[in-house]
């Protein structure tokens, strides 16, 4: 199988040496996104639950330049430096997800890039 590299113009610039996504197969695999505004490379400003839907943004247009959607991930991994935020970061993500709800895991960490509150990657398939 082959390995593309996914950039996605929609989504913010990575931050580091990495890509947005790298698919094999039917597979894609995407990159942590914080809350980083696509137009500004800046931290979006707000609560966790605005920092929750801009990165719930940046992944639907990284999948959406992978050939998959939001609704075609199975799973997720969400990168708290507060498990304080988990409540209010949890109802935003049921919100945007609705019914599908994909596997999750959580983890409460020291930091992340940027000084971000929240990072969150996935595993998707394509359509």
């Amino acid at each position: 199988m082959n390995l593309e590299r996914i950039e996605a113009p929609r989504a913010p610039k990575a931050v580091g040496p990495y890509r947005h996504a790298m698919t094999v197969g039917d597979l894609v695999f995407c990159s942590g996104q914080i809350p980083l505004d696509p137009a500004t490379g800046e931290l979006v400003e707000g609560d966790i639950a605005a920092q929750t839907g801009r990165i719930i943004d940046n992944i639907a247009a990284v999948l959406s330049a992978s050939g998959s959607a939001l609704d075609q991930v199975v799973k997720t991994t969400v990168f708290l430096t507060d498990m304080g935020d988990f409540a209010a970061m949890n109802e935003v993500y049921a919100a945007r997800f609705g019914a599908h709800r994909p596997a999750r895991s959580t983890f409460a960490v020291a930091g992340l890039p940027k000084g971000a509150r929240i990072e969150i990657e996935c595993v998707a398939i394509r359509r």
